[in-house]
């Protein structure tokens, strides 16, 4: 099942820059695990929207904790939410870096 959280950040780019390379390495590993969908921060930086694959909301919210951003202080809060997908367009999302 799929899990949108919507995550709200700390407000310090030094820290958040800091921890960044990490979190990133933590989200290509679950991409690689087949328990990410898709994940950006916002254009104001101010979160990210995160589609996690899990089989709970429990499963979702231990994939938030396990991110280095969670450990660091970077994530606030967050609200997590099952999500169905009903349509994609596969063309305009950035190809996987």
């Amino acid at each position: 099942m799929k899990w949108a959280a919507v995550i709200s950040y700390l407000q310090d780019p030094a820290v958040v820059g800091t921890h960044r390379p990490n979190h990133r390495a933590y989200l290509t590993s679950l991409l690689e695990a087949g328990k990410l969908v898709a994940a950006g921060p916002f254009t104001d930086d101010s979160g990210a929207l995160i589609v996690y694959e899990a089989e709970d909301r429990a499963g979702a919210e231990e994939l938030i904790r396990n991110d280095p951003f969670h450990a660091a202080g970077v994530f606030l809060k967050w609200d997590v939410r099952p999500w169905k997908t009903v349509f994609a367009n596969p063309q305009l999302l950035p190809p996987n870096a």
